[in-house]
């Protein structure tokens, strides 16, 4: 095969790129072949140092999470306005259309290294009762220190087109065969390019845009042979930094993790509160203050004043935040805080199957209980929307849905004091309150709304202490406190 007559020369290409003059191990040529060819060596976010989850919503049903580094102000430029062209694009096509139409955007890493990195945005769109799925990866060339669309990874694009174009006429299944069309490559589709890890240059594409829309993702390879004298600076630089982290050892967990509960009976249908109560909420007059979409660049912000005013809260944590940022997660769970589920990518439950439900609830399980080595027994649908088949998912995985029934109405950063008069305005005897820690202006009103709260003889606890003894019941949905 190709890559076992190619693999060693562009292991020296790692090493002459990199500048560090050491020729990596040599890999081993008996291990098994990859299934898909297509597939990409993501690296994981958690062992990037600076990297922060952003994450950017709107009135319109639009949740857009993308990555923030701490060194390179110009790609995050770039990913920023990638971003906002998305959003604008979706806010014009839906505007006036009464559609129930969603939007949402998550990343992964394509590749990572001291010449360059790689993001790739996967964007979803929900609309005539559909999802159509989008990607475009985005590439930084440290040396340059430019921003690079996928086409800048090849010098000659022409014929890098002929080759895919070559690679898709060989699948039976794409374009008609009863009408003899063929597949159009245009320069636009050439928007997602990545390295797979023998060095093959990998094309993907968009739904609809080269075959029948049910067929889903279609992506091809370009072999490294082939690649290689067509890349540019930096597509040589994306592709040994994907070699790179193929040869790269495997990082351990960093918390033993348990398996994913079984939809048996082994899962409680009750979950117990925390063991160590300090409020009893049957005679108190409890509050739970709930933060979601987190964690973000304000999170840390936002548990300096809680542990100042000796306050626990309740953080429903997208998963793809959690992965991006494990070490906060701890810290929540540190810090006496209940650490909850809020999905993998913001995805309406209502709008998925039911296994598409339980993948992102269980990818966030995994990635919570990675972080604080105990799995999640809440978890708080996205927009408020749970229905029967998330309801079921949650039943099997031990799950209680919790909504909200007092809405600081901060999802556009309103002024801190307006947030601090509607959430204590509307606070009552076992009120959940909404609010998000992605805004600036939220945890900027945490303080004052911890103090007036207090004033007015209240008790902030965490969502499970609302409910005492008898605990919370999986896939029930929980809006507020029994005493409501």
């Amino acid at each position: 095969m190709h890559i076992k007559r190619f693999f060693g020369g562009i292991a020296l290409l790692v090493a002459g790129l990199t500048g560090c003059g050491v020729t990596p191990p040599a890999p081993e040529l008996d291990g098994p072949v990859p299934a898909d060819p297509t597939r990409i060596p993501f690296v994981a976010p958690a062992a990037v140092q600076g990297l922060t989850p952003m994450t950017v919503t709107d009135e319109n049903s639009a949740y857009v999470l993308y990555p923030h580094f701490a060194d390179v102000p110009a790609f995050n430029r770039a990913l920023r306005q990638e971003v906002d062209r998305q959003l604008t694009e979706f806010r014009e096509r839906t505007r006036g259309s009464g559609l129930r139409s969603e939007l949402t955007v998550e990343w992964r890493l394509a590749a990572f290294s001291p010449q360059v990195i790689g993001v790739r945005l996967r964007t979803g769109e929900f609309a005539d009762g559909g999802w159509g799925h989008s990607l475009r990866t985005l590439w930084y060339d440290r040396g340059s220190g430019q921003a690079v669309p996928s086409k800048g990874l090849v010098k000659d694009l022409p014929a890098v087109k002929r080759l895919v174009l070559d690679q898709l006429l060989r699948r039976e299944r794409i374009g008609d065969p009863g009408s003899g069309t063929r597949p159009l490559v245009t320069d636009e589709a050439m928007d997602s390019m990545a390295f797979n890890a023998d060095g093959d240059l990998v094309v993907e594409f968009d739904d609809c845009q080269v075959a029948a829309c049910a067929q889903g993702r279609v992506a091809v390879t370009v072999s490294a042979e082939q690649a290689l004298p067509l890349l540019s600076r930096t597509g040589r630089l994306a592709q040994a930094a994907a070699l790179r982290a193929a040869l790269r050892p495997a990082v351990p967990p960093l918390a033993q993790t348990p398996a994913t509960p079984s939809p048996s009976s082994a899962v409680p249908r009750f979950l117990a509160a925390p063991p160590s109560r300090a409020v009893d909420c049957a005679t108190a007059k409890c509050v739970a203050l709930t933060f979601e979409d987190g964690p973000g660049p304000h999170t840390a912000d936002l548990l300096d004043i809680l542990r100042k005013e000796h306050a626990r809260a309740t953080f429903f944590t997208v998963g793809l935040n959690a992965a991006a940022d494990p070490d906060i997660v701890r810290r929540i769970h540190r810090e006496g805080h209940v650490v909850a589920n809020h999905t993998w990518a913001h995805l309406d439950l209502t709008k998925l199957s039911s296994s598409r439900v339980t993948d992102s609830l269980s990818r966030t399980q995994d990635a919570l209980a990675a972080a604080t080595g105990e799995r999640p027994t809440l978890a708080r649908p996205p927009y408020g929307n749970a229905g029967r088949e998330a309801e079921a998912v949650a039943e099997r995985l031990g799950l209680a849905l919790v909504t909200w029934d007092v809405d600081a109405g901060d999802e556009h950063e309103r002024a801190p004091c307006e947030i601090v008069r509607k959430v204590v305005g509307e606070a009552h005897a076992g009120a959940i309150v909404r609010m998000h820690e992605i805004h600036r202006t939220t945890v900027e009103a945490v303080a004052a709304i911890l103090k007036e709260l207090r004033r007015k003889g209240f008790e902030l606890v965490t969502v499970p202490e609302l409910y005492g003894d008898a605990g919370m019941r999986a896939g029930r949905v929980y809006s507020s406190g029994p005493l409501d």
